[in-house]
């Protein structure tokens, strides 16, 4: 056998061990993590992805596939790869560094429910880091995709998925498996859940006519009339 095919033996073996500790260890937490986010998404939430190189690319394959669909017709939804704005990505970069390139980005569109999927095979970039920092901080509930345990993006999100391979290469292909898993717990999930109308209020806001205008100048509170 020569070294190049011992190679490619070697790699599908890798492979398929982390697909088996996948299928044994994780599809338990992606089931949860599609109902979850089908529950987010049908009250009018978003869910934010991030990552670096392969892993960014990997993120914003599952922003297309909500945004867009997995295989059968449903409607879109909201869904945004952090990395792909590359204006703001190059100015927040300039102007404040690489470490705040994600966190920025989660302090100007998550909200409170949110879901923020960050992906890392090492689960060290800075600036993953720091965006889990602010999005739990902000009230977004943050998933992690990694490699191996321990790791310290995996310590910091609320929960995470780690596959257990020493390959860069089987981490990212195992974690592009267990996106497709996620839209498929996701599409189930979404077809049993009645989505919000879209004139329907978002929870935690409230409906009715606006507040009165602030008195003007020389007009004491409370006594402006009414007609």
């Amino acid at each position: 056998m020569t070294d190049s095919l011992h190679a490619a033996h070697a790699h599908c073996q890798s492979l398929l061990d982390a697909v088996g500790h996948l299928r044994r260890r994780g599809l338990g937490r992606l089931t949860e993590w599609g109902d979850h986010l089908a529950a987010v998404l049908h009250l009018g939430g978003r869910l934010l992805a991030a990552g670096n190189g392969g892993s960014a690319a990997q993120a914003q394959h599952l922003t297309a596939e909500l945004v867009g669909r997995y295989r059968t017709e449903r409607p879109a939804y909201s869904a945004i790869a952090l990395h792909a704005e590359t204006s703001t990505l190059t100015a927040i970069g300039n102007d404040y560094g690489f470490e705040e390139l994600y966190a920025r980005q989660v302090t100007a569109h998550g909200r409170p429910g949110d879901v923020l999927m960050l992906m890392s095979t090492s689960g060290r970039s800075p600036n993953l880091l720091a965006a889990a920092d602010t999005g739990r901080a902000a009230g977004l509930r943050v998933w992690a995709m990694t490699g191996p345990r321990p790791n310290p993006l995996a310590d910091r999100a609320d929960d995470s998925l780690c596959i257990e391979a020493d390959n860069t290469a089987t981490v990212q292909e195992a974690h592009l498996v267990a996106l497709h898993l996620l839209c498929e717990s996701f599409d189930a999930a979404a077809r049993a859940t009645p989505r919000l109308p879209a004139t329907a209020p978002l929870p935690g806001l409230t409906t009715g006519a606006p507040p009165p205008a602030a008195p003007g100048p020389g007009v004491p509170a409370g006594s402006r009339e009414t007609p």
